[in-house]
């Protein structure tokens, strides 16, 4: 009987294999505490990359032209300091806060990490397996792209090269270059980079944009190789990443999130909130504070045509003094913050509308003062959780309050998820309505109804998409062959990010199973595009969206403030 040979694997299938690869392989890794990420665990984690070849890490596969836009992206997202250390300790929050190690906090990423000494760096993780998954990619990423840096600074005889020798000089005696020296230092450095003298040019000053939180282009390159080169030289010196006995017997236990959520409750109780409707919206910190309370507060101070260009005017870095005068007058008129102390990183806004007076509300917010006073609604706004934490953090928020004897049920009447993703079928700034959510990986999928609708978005301005979302088990690892399945197959995907499902898991199972929250309780989702990842160019590690964000952003926050205010 002659067999049939089974057909090639389509990239995309050989892209998929390599993701779940990567998931186990880390999974396997964090089980067992530590691992070297030059031994046999770590080249499988490389392997893996190396067969996706994310959009995000750019030039990974080169052998010999490191990834500058890449490396920019990661080490917004890692702290200062990393490039020169050998042993990283991924931890849970064991008691660092209280020490004398001077915490580090990244650009990019809110998370707590420590210099321990010149070889050794902790980073807390209390976002759970999401934040891990992401941390060790982004330090295989950029191990990877060190030994390319110790391969360009030696000869083939193995000496150092000329350009290596005068980087480091330069390190050595401070980093500090003068503008004359500045041009001959990164023509330098553009050779040991393998890349063009404009190409390092334009990374010098990406990296020069967060001076404070990261180090300069010169020591992060200096700091890779030279690590690269001691592990390549000295036995006793391999480059190491373990996690700690309580970080794995902590993950995965809601911890954090039960502490964060089990305060919010209480402040409620305490102050005799409880009976109102519960509104929970995730969202930055700043949009619907600045819709409800910016017009009054800065009435006297400034000028404006509409909610979006004073938005635009709040987000200059030079308007703190307006943004203080807007948070001083919202504290003043309902407006309560709770800062993180549990852990999660999220802090929340309680706003309590019967403080609010609607006669300064703007007139672009639609809205019925007399079902404002009738109902005076709760709004809960937290911030964004970084993948599964979406799940741990509304999963304990939709849990009933156990108030003394008493197990009381949460009166949410709505939530809402004001977001920002990666789409693929429009450009930076669009919009994207989901009607369901397709946990990548899994069997999981969330269908949804949606409160929010795309005619609800059209005549601003702004292109508008309605179809599924894919949840993404890390946007750093997806490359153009897996999102053009999603875009081109039957899931007829629009976009992509990384808490939808895990949102969506929660709700459901509180409301639908669990019976925690109404099981008609609205529900809304809404996202901007902050990238591109099919377009070359426009992924996330081709640079901020800027102010490119604000009009969607505000234009949701309106739409979202505006479906609570009115009767249903």
């Amino acid at each position: 009987m002659n067999l049939v040979p089974s057909p090639p694997l389509t990239r995309a299938q050989e892209s998929r294999v390599a993701i779940e690869r990567l998931y186990i392989t880390m999974r396997h890794l964090f089980n067992r505490g530590f691992y070297k990420p030059s031994g046999v665990s770590g080249e499988e984690i490389r392997r893996a990359l190396l067969i996706l070849q994310p959009e995000i890490y750019g030039l990974v596969g080169d052998p010999q032209r490191v990834e500058l836009d890449g490396l920019v992206y990661v080490m917004d997202r890692l702290p200062k300091g990393i490039e020169a250390c050998r042993v990283i300790s991924l931890a849970s929050r064991e008691g660092f806060e209280n020490s004398h190690f001077p915490v580090l906090v990244p650009a990019k990423r809110r998370r707590n990490c420590y210099r321990i000494d010149n070889e050794q760096m902790v980073i807390e993780v209390t976002n759970g397996r999401s934040e891990i998954y992401d941390i060790l990619t982004h330090l295989t990423f950029m191990f990877m792209e060190a030994d390319k840096i110790r391969r360009n600074a030696f000869q083939e005889r193995g000496s150092r090269t000329r350009e290596w020798e005068k980087l480091e000089a330069i390190v050595q005696s401070g980093g500090n270059v003068t503008d004359d020296e500045r041009e001959l230092a990164l023509m330098y450095l553009s050779s040991i980079l393998g890349r063009t003298f404009e190409e390092t040019q334009q990374a010098y000053r990406r990296f020069e944009e967060n001076a404070g939180t990261n180090s300069g282009l010169f020591q992060i390159v200096y700091g890779l190789g030279s690590v690269s080169i001691r592990e390549f030289r000295e036995s006793k010196t391999d480059r190491e990443i373990n996690f700690t006995p309580m970080l794995r017997e902590r993950i995965g236990q809601h911890l954090y999130g039960e502490r964060w959520a089990t305060r919010l409750k209480q402040y409620i109780w305490e102050h005799n909130l409880q009976d109102r409707p519960i509104h929970i919206i995730s969202a930055n910190p700043h949009s619907v504070m600045n819709c409800l309370y910016a017009p009054a507060a800065l009435a006297d101070s400034t000028t404006w045509d509409n909610l979006y260009d004073l938005a635009l005017k709040l987000s200059q870095p030079a308007q703190r003094a307006l943004r203080q005068q807007v948070t001083e007058y919202a504290t003043e008129h309902g407006m309560h913050v709770l800062e993180d102390l549990a852990g999660t990183s999220l802090l929340v806004q309680l706003i309590d509308t019967a403080r609010l007076d609607t006669k300064k509300l703007s007139p672009e917010i639609n809205h019925d003062a007399k079902h404002i006073r009738a109902s005076q609604p709760l709004l809960l706004i937290m911030d964004y959780a970084f993948g599964e934490q979406a799940f741990e953090t509304m999963d304990e928020l939709l849990k009933p309050f156990e108030h003394g004897d008493e197990t009381v049920p949460m009166n949410v009447a709505s939530i809402s998820i004001i977001g920002k993703a990666g789409i693929l079928t429009g450009d930076k700034g669009d919009l994207m309505i989901p009607t369901s959510h397709i946990f990548e990986g899994t069997a999981d999928n969330y269908p949804l109804d949606n409160d929010f609708r795309k005619e609800d978005f059209e005549g601003h301005g702004l292109a508008a998409f309605e179809g599924a979302m894919i949840t993404v088990l890390g946007t750093s690892l997806q490359n153009k062959d897996v999102l053009s399945y999603f875009r081109n197959s039957s899931w007829k995907a629009i976009g992509l990010e990384m808490e939808g499902a895990h949102y969506q898991k929660a709700i459901q199972a509180q409301s639908k199973i669990r019976g925690s929250v109404p099981a008609k309780v609205k529900v809304r989702y809404a996202y901007y595009a902050s990238d591109n990842p099919l377009l070359t160019g426009a992924t996330l590690a081709s640079g901020s969206l800027g102010t490119l964000g604000v009009k969607p952003t505000y234009l949701i926050t309106v739409k979202c403030l505006e479906k609570i205010f009115q009767p249903s």
